[in-house]
């Protein structure tokens, strides 16, 4: 039902991919309480069976377990999927030439002797985003990732990168950003429509916004954890009115909220790359790619924020 997507210098995949934060992660997702390395295997072989042909994952994920995790999986399993990893620019990488040594290592950890796609996590200083562009060319041109991309980037920053790797004749492929019904940014700023003037991917962090467009929270019982409970507390007005309408939406086409909160991400020309713990939210994540939503349910949905 869902039209392929296509990200430069890839070959065209479904529109929905699996985000591994989680996976590894004990700070904020507190793995291992609750679920566990088997637990993420199985989410990896379910995704796959829903046509999920993406897993994105970063160095700093469970400061590399994430990364090991799916290297085992991708090892064992078919198909194989694309695997996107990002190299993280703390304060104290000074150098651009750190980029490459990163990306060597998340190749080990992943098993893998290039990337299908490579970002660079964040815009941090001290280093200059065009400096790590000139990184990322290199990496494209040594053959170590297929396509490159960036992440949380907005449009002025975008534009300083992509004038770099034109200038190295390499593809500006995504930027990963944070997107769904409760972060409608990328839409406010220009940045989305942008991106899609120039053919180059929004890949959707967090397109669940870390749990609450599940159906599974409300107010007065929000995610755990204080960071992802008051994650979205400058839009707790309008939060009641988006959950009922997704429920309501969900109900109408007999999918589950979060399914609900997906397609709109598909729809709005997005790839969208939710997380998933287990067999059963994976499963969950991929039938969004099998349900279509009305002009209507989407403008309804627009119309709350």
């Amino acid at each position: 039902m869902s039209a392929l997507i296509q990200l430069p210098g890839l070959p065209p995949i479904p529109p929905l991919g699996i985000g591994t934060w989680q996976w590894g992660d004990k700070l904020v997702w507190g793995y291992g309480h609750g679920y566990q390395q088997s637990d993420t295997q199985a989410a990896y072989q379910a995704a796959l069976r829903g046509g999920v042909r993406l897993f994105d994952t970063a160095e700093v994920y469970g400061f590399g377990v994430s990364e090991k995790l799916i290297g085992q999986y991708y090892q064992a399993q078919q198909p194989k999927p694309l695997v996107v990893s990002k190299m993280f620019p703390y304060p104290w990488r000074f150098s651009r030439k750190v980029l490459l040594g990163a990306l060597k290592k998340s190749l080990r950890r992943l098993q893998m002797n290039r990337l299908d796609l490579y970002l660079l996590h964040w815009p941090w200083k001290p280093v200059p985003l065009e400096q790590w562009a000139e990184s990322l060319a290199e990496a494209f041109e040594q053959g170590l990732a297929r396509a490159v991309g960036v992440s949380n980037l907005d449009l002025a920053q975008l534009e300083r990168v992509a004038k770099v790797l034109t200038r190295h004749r390499v593809p500006l492929a995504a930027n990963q950003v944070e997107y769904h019904l409760l972060e409608r940014k990328p839409e406010k700023t220009g940045l989305l429509k942008a991106m899609q003037a120039e053919g180059i991917v929004l890949m959707a962090y967090s397109p669940l916004a870390m749990g609450w467009l599940t159906g599974k929270y409300r107010l007065e019982n929000p995610p755990p954890g204080r960071y992802r409970a008051q994650r979205y507390v400058m839009h707790k007005a309008q939060i009641p009115q988006l959950l009922q309408t997704l429920s309501e939406i969900a109900q109408s086409l007999g999918v589950a909220p979060a399914q609900v909160a997906l397609r709109w991400c598909i729809q709005k020309g997005t790839l969208p790359i939710p997380g998933a713990k287990n067999a059963r939210q994976a499963e969950g994540n991929a039938g969004a790619l099998q349900i279509l939503l009305s002009e209507e349910e989407m403008a309804r949905l627009d119309s709350i924020l």
